[in-house]
């Protein structure tokens, strides 16, 4: 009977929940400071006009406070849904760069 424990899988529903919502948010933390690093690159080029500059300085904070509303409904922090890559560092930047 032990050696069958030692096979069960464990079907928690908070715990699946949260192990899967880290990787997913990672992902889409990624995406976000993708996005942001490409916004400033437009910005500082002077390749946006003024609307356009509004509305993406509107959709990047948008996207920052939906950030913090998934993290804080799965339990996590903002440095939570990150990849610790060993000696190469942190897969992503500092949320406060």
């Amino acid at each position: 009977m032990n050696a069958r424990r030692a096979h069960a899988v464990d079907l928690d529903p908070q715990r699946v929940t949260h192990d899967l919502a880290a990787p997913v948010l990672t992902v889409v933390e990624l995406l976000r400071q993708l996005m942001e690093r490409q916004a400033v690159r437009r910005f500082d080029a002077g390749a946006l006009g003024e609307e356009q500059e509004e509305r993406l300085g509107t959709a990047l904070v948008l996207l920052d406070r939906q950030m913090d509303e998934l993290c804080a409904q799965h339990g996590l922090s903002r440095a939570d849904p990150n990849l610790d890559l060993g000696p190469l560092g942190r897969l992503l930047a500092d949320p406060e760069w």
